[in-house]
C-alpha cells in the first residue's frame, strides 16, 4: 500500500502514542471525520493499525511491543494516569508494584509519599523508588527478564505470598471489551494472579492504547479491580459493566 502524507504522518502518531483518535486526527489535519475514518480503514486494510471505538491502535500481532518503545509511547498519558494513582494513594502504606512502563510512571509519581512499604517485581520501579528515602523497596526474587527489567517464575510468585499489602497497582499488555485484562507472558499473568491475592485493593494502570488490543493469557477481569486509572472514556458497554462491577474509573486529565 502507498500511504498518502496524511496517512503517514496518522502511523507515526499511533507508534509514538500507541492510539490515535478520529476527532483529535479531524482537527489536527483539518479534515472531516469521514476522511480520518477512511485514512483508518485502510491502514487497518494494510495490518498497519487496529480499529477501535473512536480511533485506532499499532497492530501488535501475537508479540508484545519491544520495552524502548513502549516506554516512549503516550508519555504524556502515563505520567497524568500516574498522578491521579499516586493521590490514591495515602502516605503510610504498603504496596506492590508489577512490570511495566505504566507502573514505572506511578514509582515516579510516588517520589515526594513518606513511610511507602514497596515490594515489586521491577528491577526499574525498585531503582526509580530508591531515590525516596522514606521508601522501603523490597525486590522479588525470580528470573530476570532483560527485555524489560521484570522478574518473574516460581520465586517471584512465592515472594508475593508473604505479603498482604494495601494495594496492588498492575498494568496489563490489553484490555478486551468484555473487561478482560490480558498479557502475552504466562509466567507474568501467574505472578500478577498472585500479586491481586495478596492486595486488600487492587488498583490497574493502562493508557487508552490497550483498549481493542489483544493478547492470548487472560489475567483478570475488570470486575476484580477496585480502580482503574486510564487517560480516555471508556466505551459505554465497558463504562457500563465497570459500574454493575463497583469498579471505580478515573480518567486523568479529562474534564467529566
Amino acid at each position: 500500500m502507498a500511504l498518502s502524507i496524511r496517512q503517514a504522518d496518522i502511523l507515526d502518531l499511533a507508534r509514538s502514542e500507541g492510539r490515535v483518535a478520529v476527532e483529535d486526527l479531524s482537527r489536527r489535519f483539518d479534515v472531516t471525520v469521514q476522511t480520518i475514518r477512511r485514512d483508518l480503514a485502510e491502514l487497518s486494510d494494510a495490518g498497519l493499525l487496529d480499529r477501535v471505538h473512536g480511533g485506532a491502535v499499532l497492530r501488535t500481532g501475537v508479540a508484545n511491543i519491544g520495552y524502548d518503545q513502549r516506554r516512549r509511547m503516550n508519555e504524556a498519558g502515563k505520567a497524568a494516569i500516574a498522578g491521579a494513582c499516586a493521590a490514591a494513594i495515602p502516605d503510610n502504606s504498603s504496596l506492590i508494584l508489577n512490570i511495566g512502563t505504566t507502573t514505572e510512571a506511578v514509582a515516579r509519581a510516588l517520589l515526594g509519599h513518606r513511610n511507602l512499604t514497596v515490594v515489586t517485581n521491577n528491577m526499574n520501579v525498585a531503582n526509580i523508588l530508591a531515590a525516596n528515602p522514606s521508601c522501603e523497596v523490597v525486590v522479588a526474587g525470580g528470573v530476570l527478564r532483560r527485555s524489560d527489567g521484570g522478574l518473574v517464575g516460581e520465586l517471584t510468585t512465592h515472594v508475593f505470598e508473604q505479603f498482604k499489602v494495601d494495594i496492588a497497582v498492575i498494568g496489563c499488555s490489553a484490555l478486551d471489551e468484555e473487561g478482560d485484562l490480558l498479557d502475552f507472558d504466562l509466567a507474568e499473568v501467574r505472578v500478577s494472579k498472585a500479586i491481586i491475592r495478596q492486595a486488600r485493593r487492587a488498583f490497574l494502570v493502562a493508557d487508552a492504547s490497550k483498549l481493542g488490543r489483544t493478547a492470548p493469557a487472560r489475567l483478570a477481569s475488570l470486575a476484580e479491580i477496585d480502580a482503574f486509572f486510564t487517560d480516555a472514556l471508556l466505551p459505554e458497554d465497558l463504562a457500563e459493566r465497570c459500574r454493575t462491577w463497583s469498579t471505580d474509573v478515573v480518567v486523568a486529565g479529562a474534564a467529566l
